[in-house]
Order: C-alpha cells, then structure tokens, then sequence
C-alpha cells in the first residue's frame, strides 16, 4: 500500500501546485485535498474535501481516509483565492484555531506518522537589534505582536506541543524566507509589483528569497521518508543563496522607488490596505525597514535538500513574469530623486506647521 497524504490549504495557489506535485511521487497512492472553499484550479486526481480545518470534521477526514502523513499549508497571511474578502480575524482563526483542531485529530489518529508544517522567517520579528544572520535557535529580540508573524509563532508552539505528545510522529517545520516566483501571489509579490515602491527613508534591508519550485521541492522532500542520512524530523530555514538589497530589487525591476519617513510608510500601508491594493502589514514594513538574513546549513546537512534558485536567480525570475514596460535604471534613478525630494520637502512643511499649532 503506498501512503495517503493530506493536504490542507488546497485552495491557494501553493497549496494546489503541491498537491499536483505530490501525485507524481511513486510513494503516494491517494492525495486528500482539503480546504474550506472550492479550489478556483484543477487537483489532478486528488480527492477534493471541502471542510473547515477550524471544525471538528477534520478528525473523520483523518481516519475515514486512513492518512499517514499529514501537509500543513493553510498557515497564510491572506485569504484564498476564490475565499470572498475575508477579513483577517477569520485567517487568523484557520492559522491559529484550525492548527489546534488539525493537531488534535492528528493525535488522536492511529495512522499519522508525518507531518509537515509550512511556517515563516517571520518568527523571528524585526527589529534594529537582531543579528546579522538568524539560526534556527537564535531567539527574537521581540516577539512578534501581531499580523500573521505572530499567528506563525503561535502555530510553531502548538505544533510543538504536539511532538511531544507523539513522539512516534516525525514532525518537520520548513521555516520559508519570502516566497517569490511566475506565480506568487504573496503580499511582497504585490508590494514589488507597485508602479512605485514606497521604501523607509535612510533604509536599504537585506532581503532572502526562496523560489516557488523549490518549496514544492522541499515539502515533497520532507514528506517522505529519509534517505541517504538525510532527516526529516525538525525545524529549517529554507532561503536560496546569497542576499539582495531592497534598492537592488527595485532597480532589477525598473520600477522607482519612493523613500518615505517611516511615519508616513505606516500611513501609505494603512492606505493601501483600506483601498484593498495590497496587505501592507506592520510586519511587511518591519521587514522593509530592518530586513532579514537565515542561515541554511542545517537545510542542507541535515534535511538534505539544495534549492535549484538563489535568491537572485528566485528574483529574476519573478522579475520576468512581471512582464514589459520598465524603465531603465538611470531615469528609475532620477526618478526617485525627483519624487523623494517633493515628498521630503511636504513632510518638512507639514511637521512645522504641526509644531506651530502645538
């Protein structure tokens, strides 16, 4: 008999790449696709289950389908395609409640011997005191406080509690840098897409990235069983090689950008987020501000697993699926000359004018 894998988050774009994915591997005999709405793209010949994972029903998926290795993709951000506006409290309650539910039937089952979480270098907050390079020991300096940064720590919690009440279970938690691909539909992909790139004045981050191929990879990876030494039990940071600074980014794209006051970068993403043009978080901003580098040596020493992209390969492939009409980086340079002059010139009015009425 051949392993029957259950997929959550089967309705993001993510999520039902990698179950078309999962099919192909000679291991697995049936896919179980699970997700509270109908996919909006084909399953191949995974069994489509639309149920809540924040629901009870998610047990009698677990044992009617006998499934032994469990893929936990519904850990998100932003609701799915096809999920209606969704606010965030209701992806807030899949990430955090539904994990509790899926961890509960997942130990009350018999036949569960993996699971495999997709989490996020999020965990490890942002702040001007965090080191150059995170391991994945190295401990935040804050904790994240809200957004989805925090739903991710949480989620890493509960999921440790469940370790260790089964340790009978090989349980892998793929820590990801930011996804980015033809693809991705994540909220850095939307930020990068912007005709003008809203940045924080006096700041250039470090930035990682992890192509979406190679996310497919690893999970498939980390759901089957070792070989060769490889591991499969664990936490990893998963990043491609090397790093690119936010300016390197926006010049590679041909797009200027707008360097702000912090202030007012807080003000434009509450804007943008009001008009619905893209979910330009709190957490979002801390990463444009301040950055974040991973180190990958227990990815590949341990879990075995070589991304086939950098992070600038990752990047210029995501920079070819945005399409023509970008401009040239010396009039992106003046650009952003022009406009950040304008912009600094208004901030300085208004906080005098501020100051005079104090």
């Amino acid at each position: 008999m051949g392993k029957v894998v259950l997929v959550t988050g089967a309705a993001r774009q993510l999520g039902g790449r990698f179950v078309r994915r999962i099919q192909r591997d000679p291991e697995v005999e049936r896919v179980i696709a699970v997700d509270a709405v109908t996919p909006p793209h084909r399953l191949g010949s995974a069994e489509f289950v639309r149920t809540d994972i924040r629901q009870s029903g998610i047990a009698r998926v677990l044992a009617e389908n006998a499934v032994d290795t469990v893929v936990h993709l519904a850990v998100t951000g932003g609701a799915a395609t096809g999920a209606g506006s969704g606010s965030y409290s209701t992806v807030k309650e899949t990430n955090v409640i539904g994990t509790m539910q899926l961890l509960g039937a997942c130990q009350k089952s018999p036949t569960v011997r993996r699971l495999v979480v997709k989490s996020s270098t999020s965990v490890y907050g942002g702040t001007s005191r965090d080191p150059a390079v995170f391991t994945e020991t190295t401990q935040p300096k804050s904790l994240p406080a809200a957004g989805f940064a925090k739903d991710a720590v949480e989620v890493e919690g509960y999921v440790r509690g469940f370790a260790r009440r089964r340790p009978d279970v090989a349980v892998c938690v793929l820590r990801f840098a930011n996804i980015l691909g033809p693809f991705a539909d994540s909220a850095l992909a939307e930020y990068f897409s912007m005709p003008l790139i809203p940045t924080v004045l006096g700041y250039d981050p470090r930035l990682q990235f992890v192509h979406e191929d190679d996310v497919l990879e690893v999970l498939k990876l980390a759901a089957q069983e070792p070989r060769h030494g490889s591991g499969t039990s664990g936490t990893f940071n998963i990043a491609g090689d090397g790093v690119l600074l936010l300016s390197q980014c926006a010049r590679r794209l041909g797009r200027p950008t707008v360097p702000l006051l912090l202030p007012a970068v807080t003000w434009v993403g509450s804007a943008l987020r009001a008009v619905g043009a893209t979910d330009f978080s709190p957490e979002q901003i801390r990463l444009l501000t301040h950055g974040r580098v991973v180190q990958t040596s227990q990815m590949r020493e341990v879990l075995g697993f070589e991304p086939m992209y950098t992070t600038a390969e990752t990047f210029a492939d995501f920079t070819r699926s945005r399409g023509s009409g970008l401009l040239p980086p010396e009039r992106v340079g003046r650009a952003v000359d022009r406009v950040a002059g304008l912009l600094n010139v208004e901030a300085g009015t208004e906080a005098v004018a501020e100051g005079a009425k104090r």
